[in-house]
């Protein structure tokens, strides 16, 4: 048997008074994630344990089977070995947003998704002007970058720039858990507010505004950790060769970290112009020499922060028909049977524009297997289902049947 986990990441959501009291799950013309719904077994799941954050990268790791408590060390590191970087012990490794602030107000995470080319040459400025032994700059994709501090301390209190769009953003500055967190907060703020002051004129932010595109007015740290101690999907689960497939650096770092083989799509963007149908040509390949193949889609999570109902049920739709179908189509037609799992990591609402912690919906078929009578695919559709409420590493045993 083989497998296939399909991540909408933040697809699930609440009910919205434009789309008639509905989610864009229960809107969204979705014929290949119904079939599969009708093929398989439905539940619930939740992804992100007691007192943690409703981060892709907590949710991510709960899908995989992972203790998240025991292993997680911050979105940085993860990231870091998404583009190569190793950190060394006593490094502390965040993930560095460029951000739009204005009138004093986070406008948005991402400063405007500005473009890869873009950020990298602001992120090279930056590690001119303010980057030194201690304090390293690395480029990533669009807004997402890596900021590693030499010898600072992880116990900080740093806030998601997405989760806190429209508060001012000195309400929301790094703040130091303890007291030998102190120089580590204050450094990071104090690179906040420098990078202001350099980026204010800076050419590339000149010619966004000049387009009516926001600028990336400073940099915005946060997810600070060391480096991970992670057992290997092999190790934990006895799962041969498996991959993963995602245009985000983090969800990469992930799969550097479980022991999978990084498999890179051109023009996988992470948002809702992305290649869908490349994405799902890439699956069904992995499929024919991997064991378990795990295929990441960002877009929905993005038009949630957005607050665009009407484009996340646009993501959905692409998901189903350019992703879900082919890799459907394709798995029956294998010669070794496939079971295809199929959920969000966490929900993004578009009302509130950031991650929740509700439990997400998903479905699981594996030929052969009886399914539950459940009809659609969408978070009220699987409550029904024959699996219930499963947490923690539950998912994946179930998956894998261990």
């Amino acid at each position: 048997m083989k497998y296939v986990i399909i991540l909408g990441d933040g697809m699930a959501d609440e009910p919205i008074g434009e789309l008639g009291n509905k989610t864009p799950l229960q809107v969204a013309r979705t014929p290949a994630m119904d079939r599969l719904a009708q093929r398989g077994c439905s539940g619930m799941l939740q992804t992100i344990p007691a007192g943690m954050q409703p981060g892709s990268e907590i949710a991510n790791l709960a899908v995989l089977g992972y203790d998240v408590k025991a292993v997680f060390e911050g979105r940085g590191v993860l990231e870091a070995a998404s583009i190569g970087v190793d950190i060394a012990p006593g490094d502390l490794a965040l993930r560095c947003n460029l951000v739009c602030i204005e009138e004093g107000k986070i406008k948005n995470h991402s400063a405007g998704h500005i473009t890869t080319e873009e950020a990298a040459e602001i992120i090279a400025f930056l590690s001119r002007t303010m980057g030194n032994e201690m304090i390293r700059f690395y480029p990533g994709v669009s807004y997402r970058h890596l900021l590693v501090i030499g010898g600072g301390s992880k116990h900080l209190d740093c806030t998601p720039p997405h989760d806190v769009m429209g508060t001012p953003f000195r309400q929301v500055l790094v703040r130091p858990q303890n007291g030998e967190a102190r120089k580590t907060a204050s450094l990071l703020n104090y690179l906040i507010a420098r990078s202001r002051s350099l980026l204010e004129e800076h050419p590339v932010n000149q010619k966004r505004k000049a387009g009516g595109k926001d600028p990336a007015t400073c940099i915005w740290p946060w997810s600070p950790g060391y480096r991970p101690q992670m057992p290997t999907l092999q190790e934990l689960y006895g799962i041969g060769r498996s991959a993963v497939i995602s245009a985000v650096d983090l969800i990469q770092g992930i799969g550097v970290y479980a022991g999978m083989e990084v498999i890179k799509v051109k023009g996988a963007t992470g948002l809702y112009d992305t290649n869908y149908e490349g994405k799902a040509r890439a699956t069904i390949d992995a499929l024919r020499n991997h064991d378990l193949v795990y295929l990441h889609v960002e877009a929905s999570d993005e038009a949630g922060h957005e607050g665009n109902p009407s484009l996340k049920v646009k993501t959905i739709e692409n998901l189903d028909q350019r992703v879900v179908k082919p890799i459907m189509e394709a798995c029956d037609n294998m010669e070794e049977s496939v079971t295809i799992a199929l959920l969000p990591d966490h929900p993004t609402p578009c009302a509130i524009r950031t991650h929740t912690r509700d439990a997400v919906p998903f479905v699981i078929y594996t030929p052969g297997r009886e399914a539950d009578g459940v009809i659609d695919f969408d978070e009220f559709s699987a409550q029904t289902g024959g699996y219930g409420l499963l947490s923690g590493n539950e998912f994946m045993k179930t998956l894998l049947r261990r």
